[in-house]
């Protein structure tokens, strides 16, 4: 009896494991497919976001078909995989240290080098102190914060001796903006490219050695089945941003959280845009989100800068209780230093004109209006 037990029970689980198999395979091909469906509802949309968790899983699915494979189109199926691998791989691959770029340095006439933070608090983040310690060990110049309400400004008060320069944009909606600096803020504006109640921030600051630099904060809401039904409203703000920063004649840094990952239609699309660069390029993911859940952690804080602006160190802080991970970042300017003006790619006449297209669209979204601002 104990002779066909075991036989049987192999065949049993060989089979639900082929079974298995095949539904990853069929889940990776659909995940694969939805995001190049030029469609802005978030269910095309939010797979962009798990390119990095998916090509894993997709190595998982390969390897564990040569332990069950029990029908003549094994290797078909192997093929597959092997595809959806290159496919995400050839993608990603941009964003690690084996695509090479030029490493740059400081030169004489470059200014001293700049740092900043930026994070996405997490409005409902009450552990105010973790993160003043964190600006208080790692002293940078400039530090923004993301859904900042009044109760986040009142705790970060005990920092303004150190940075005596500010721009803060208060609310309770989850899109409260605060800037703070030691560099000298010249001109200060927000902006509400899309929406009334979406801001984004023009920062206009000068160093002790002479440099000028435009920085720029923005956070759109992200397409999901909890807050937007459509990217259109984050794809119509980051496109309006771009469409601005393109025309400001001085370096400039565009920094948040996007709600978007580097290699989606849109964040491209921003990139050629705004002829900015992408650091994350030939550097490393600098993955964020989720802080708490490292194995499920996406790109989605990003920043952007001009040729003239050269990063040396991009990276991610510890965590201070927010379910985003802070950005760290050091540059320094150079504006006699043309090294970068191959990295700049400038969007074609279809480019611009599909870039239009999603700035009214975003526009429409949210009950066609016109641009608000209000400056200090």
């Amino acid at each position: 009896m104990n002779c066909y037990k075991k036989p049987l029970f192999l065949s049993f689980y060989l089979r639900n494991m082929w079974s298995a198999y095949l539904i990853l395979i069929g889940l990776l091909v659909l995940l694969t497919i939805l995001p190049k469906i030029q469609n802005q509802h978030w269910i095309f949309r939010v797979p962009e976001f798990g390119k990095i968790q998916i090509t894993y899983f997709i190595v998982i699915a390969f390897i564990l078909g040569f332990f069950i494979q029990s029908s003549e189109n094994f290797w078909y199926f192997q093929g597959v995989l092997l595809i959806l691998f290159i496919h995400h791989s050839v993608i990603l691959v941009k964003y690690t240290r084996l695509y090479r770029i030029k490493k740059h340095h400081p030169r004489n006439h470059s200014s001293e080098k700049i740092h900043f933070i930026s994070a996405n608090v997490y409005q409902f983040n009450t552990e105010y102190n973790r993160f003043i310690k964190l600006i208080e060990r790692c002293k940078p110049e400039m530090f923004l914060t993301m859904e900042s309400n009044s109760d986040w400004e009142y705790a970060l008060r005990v920092l303004e001796n150190d940075y005596p320069y500010h721009h803060k944009v208060t609310l309770e909606n989850t899109y409260g903006m605060h800037f703070y600096s030691k560099i000298k803020i010249k001109k200060a504006t927000t902006h509400y490219f899309v929406a009334e109640d979406i801001p984004s921030i023009e920062i206009h600051l000068k160093t002790e050695d002479g440099f000028s630099f435009v920085f720029f904060g923005v956070h759109p809401p992200p397409p999901s089945p909890t807050e937007e039904e459509t990217s259109k409203e984050r794809d119509g703000d980051l496109l309006s941003v771009a469409k601005y920063v393109k025309d400001i004649h001085k370096p400039v840094l565009v920094v948040g959280d996007f709600n978007n990952v580097a290699w989606s239609k849109s964040s491209i699309l921003f990139r050629k845009t705004s002829h900015l660069i992408d650091p994350r390029i030939g550097r490393a993911f600098v993955s964020t989100f989720h802080a708490k859940y490292r194995l499920l952690r996406f790109p989605i804080d990003l920043m952007f800068h001009s040729e003239d602006i050269f990063i040396k160190e991009l990276k991610t802080l510890e965590n201070f209780g927010s379910d985003h991970l802070p950005v760290y970042c050091e540059f320094f300017i150079d504006h006699h230093n043309d090294e970068q003006e191959e990295r700049v790619e400038i969007a074609d006449a279809d480019e611009k004109a599909e870039a239009e297209e999603m700035i009214m669209e975003g526009k429409k979204e949210d009950g066609e209006r016109d641009a608000v601002v209000t400056e200090d």
